[in-house]
């Protein structure tokens, strides 16, 4: 019954902030703020995970497929499909949940704790999407862009193995690559990107809006948002494989 009153409770806060902001001079500057404070600063980590993690998808690959029965161009089409349609939008993202996640969670919870939120309500200002709507909206946007690039980079990072390790030739790994391309797939790990940044955002700002007590309970709230995020992720990503590729 426990999880019942907890997704009662997150819906009900999610009623609160998918609602028209009143000011939205304001609405914009705190959505190019967020844009960059959980997007754009989480670049440079996302780029360095996804040339080692098709560099090392690459090489690995290559080890499982040694048979004189498989083209070697096979290893270029396997590591695609395995970067668009798995390791870029489901790893990406989960690191995103405990980046993003933590932050998201802690911010609230501490000015929950603080009765930062109180002073907001007691203005008339429905804090619930004054604080989250921004946050759920930038996720939104970036996550996707974030994981395009990572999709890109894997790839990058997978023709430098091939050119400097003397995995497979290049040329064949970019004949493997440009093999029985389907823009579909793209289309479906942008769809499956979008949904996970919405669980992030939104399951964090629930958890920081949850928080009771003091510091304690913030590092407890921002832990409790990252595991639940994660777990939530991964079930969206069963269910959305299911039906998009099932």
């Amino acid at each position: 019954m426990k999880i019942l009153q907890v997704i009662g409770e997150y819906l009900f806060l999610m009623k609160r902030v998918f609602v028209r902001p009143k000011k939205m001079s304001y609405f914009r500057k705190q959505l190019i703020q967020e844009i960059d404070d959980l997007g754009l600063q989480s670049l440079l980590i996302v780029s360095v995970i996804s040339l080692f993690m098709g560099a090392v998808l690459t090489i690995q690959t290559s080890l499982q497929t040694e048979s004189p029965w498989i083209p070697t161009w096979t290893i270029g089409f396997v590591v695609r499909q395995s970067v668009v349609l798995e390791f870029s939008p489901t790893i990406i993202s989960l690191f995103l949940a405990g980046k993003i996640g933590s932050s998201i969670a802690s911010e609230i919870g501490t000015m929950k704790v603080t009765e930062q939120i109180d002073a907001i309500e007691t203005m008339g200002i429905n804090s619930a999407s004054h604080l989250l709507l921004p946050k759920i909206i930038a996720c939104g946007i970036v996550n996707p862009l974030l994981v395009i690039i990572s999709i890109f980079l894997c790839l990058i990072g997978g023709w430098f193995a091939c050119e400097f390790m003397s995995t497979i030739p290049s040329q064949q790994y970019l004949e493997g690559l440009m093999s029985f391309f389907r823009p579909y797939d793209i289309y479906y790990a942008l769809i499956k990107t979008f949904v996970f940044a919405i669980v992030i955002a939104s399951v964090s700002g629930f958890y920081g809006y949850r928080t009771e007590g003091g510091a304690l309970e913030v590092g407890r709230s921002s832990t409790q948002a990252v595991v639940n995020s994660s777990f939530t992720l991964l079930f969206f990503n069963v269910v959305l494989t299911k039906i998009f590729l099932g």
